[in-house]
């Protein structure tokens, strides 16, 4: 059996390689993404592939090795980048993540539409990856309703779901 991993999908600069490097619990500067990467407990898809609808296909057979797959919008930035509905296509749990939050808050309705009209259907997590707001929530989402209030106990280097339910 496969390892499951946390698919990150987005738009160029809306902040995955950097949150895949906090999930992963990886410190110093990040680069450009040309290929998906594959990392501990992330899988970092570049934008590339989400802004051209003939690789919509490979996101989705990649997500054969996700667990949970975070689809990020950019506060800063009001880019219609995810077809209606793409939420869907994928068989795990997706969650809705606005990044940059607080940058433009005047922009928040935007990005929660664009992730309703995309097929998200729970609450949307803020992130800033900046000042690492919103990460600890992220993760107690991921981790599930009853471990809910415990992240503060469990670094990120740790497995985010029981070995049951796959490891991460």
């Amino acid at each position: 059996m496969r390892k499951k991993r946390i698919m990150i999908i987005g738009p160029g600069g809306s902040g995955k390689t950097a949150l895949a490097a906090a999930i992963n619990g990886l410190d110093g500067p990040v680069k450009r993404t040309q290929n998906m990467v594959y990392g501990e407990k992330t899988l970092d898809v570049p934008g590339v592939y989400l802004e051209s609808p003939w690789m919509h296909k490979h996101i989705i057979a990649a997500a054969q090795d996700a667990s949970h797959v975070l689809m990020l919008v950019d506060q800063s930035s009001c880019r219609e980048s995810y077809p209606p509905g793409f939420a869907k296509a994928f068989r795990v749990p997706v969650i809705g993540v606005i990044t940059g939050s607080g940058k433009k808050p005047e922009n928040d309705g935007w990005c929660i539409r664009q992730l309703k009209k995309a097929g998200i259907t729970t609450p949307c997590i803020h992130i800033n990856l900046s000042d690492r707001t919103g990460i600890d929530e992220l993760m107690e989402v991921i981790r599930g309703p009853e471990n809910v209030g415990k992240s503060k106990e469990i670094p990120y280097g740790y497995p985010l779901m029981p070995k049951e339910h796959g490891q991460i």
